[in-house]
């Protein structure tokens, strides 16, 4: 009996060391490709190329950056922090009224920080160091849904902004008037039209002029060219159906897109992964804990990543 109980208890040890590890987190790559990065989501944190949390803070978060001098700028559903390595918030914005939520925040060469408010008057902002707005730009998400307005707008090299509005099905570009510019449609019939929920959520500008989009709900990766031909999509069908809500993005410098799955539950299914050029997978992570919103790939193998088009 004793002997019996003793197995037993080493079973359930070993069962319990398996968990342990598997909830530090899993990179896979046939090449051997390792990646170390921020996330936004139910977690906060940033991960190791070892896998471990090296960096955390609480709160579910949806936007984020890790800034040149090596603080990390956050936006929460109500509120925008800079925090210090040590966690010391050196800047903080809360979202004003008649506005209820915030969707995306990004550290400017200029200094400023750009915010995108949601609600009765949805608007991207720029906000100084001071904690003044100094830039507003109106936005035209064509529904009073705050929670659906936008997601991660993003000032582009040429001043304007690009702000993805999903109910629209539409990438607006916005100049600094507020006058939209350029439209790129995401409900086109070759992408399934509305019935498969084509809603843009991050819209990168690419630098070839081209715009590359992820597609929540139809479960896509999409590439526009400047006057929203489809020149390039990845999806289930290309990557053995690892798309479970494309929400996160960033376009590396070799040209390689990492995903997130912002809705993926099957904990047995990969929450993040890059694929290449061609849409080939090249790197997967899986976290039984993560519900990724967005990612900052900070280092691949060592090596620092260059590239900020996210």
């Amino acid at each position: 009996m004793i002997k019996r109980q003793l197995c037993l208890f080493l079973a359930i040890s070993m069962l319990g060391s398996v968990v342990f590890a598997e909830s530090k987190g899993r990179q896979v790559s046939e090449t051997g490709i390792r990646h170390s990065f921020l996330l936004t989501g139910n977690k906060t944190c940033i991960f190791g190329e070892d896998n471990s949390i090296i960096w955390q803070v609480p709160g579910k978060s949806r936007d984020g950056y890790v800034l040149a001098n090596g603080n990390i700028l956050i936006a929460f559903a109500k509120e925008v922090k800079e925090f210090t390595r040590k966690k010391e918030v050196v800047f903080h914005y809360k979202v004003q009224k008649p506005n209820g939520e915030i969707s995306t925040a990004a550290r400017l060469k200029n200094g400023n920080t750009m915010i995108a408010e949601l609600g009765k008057k949805p608007r991207l902002i720029e906000v100084s160091k001071a904690g003044e707005v100094v830039v507003e730009v109106a936005l035209q998400p064509e529904t009073s849904n705050q929670h659906l307005q936008t997601r991660m707008a993003r000032k582009l090299a040429n001043g304007n902004y690009l702000a993805p509005h999903l109910l629209a099905y539409a990438v607006k570009e916005y100049d600094p008037t507020g006058k939209v510019v350029n439209v790129i449609k995401t409900d086109l019939p070759e992408l399934g039209g509305r019935k498969l929920k084509s809603w843009p959520f991050t819209a990168v500008r690419l630098e070839n002029g081209n715009t590359l989009v992820n597609l929540t709900l139809s479960h896509r990766t999409v590439e526009f060219d400047p006057n929203g031909k489809v020149v390039w999509k990845s999806d289930n069908k290309s990557t053995g159906n690892r798309y479970k809500d494309a929400c996160g993005l960033h376009q590396l410098a070799n040209g390689n897109r990492v995903v997130t799955n912002h809705q993926q539950r099957d904990k047995s299914k990969v929450q993040i992964f890059e694929v290449n050029p061609t849409g080939k997978v090249v790197w997967e992570f899986f976290h039984p804990k993560v519900t990724p919103h967005e990612i900052h790939i900070l280092t691949t193998n060592g090596q620092k990543e260059t590239s900020l088009l996210r």
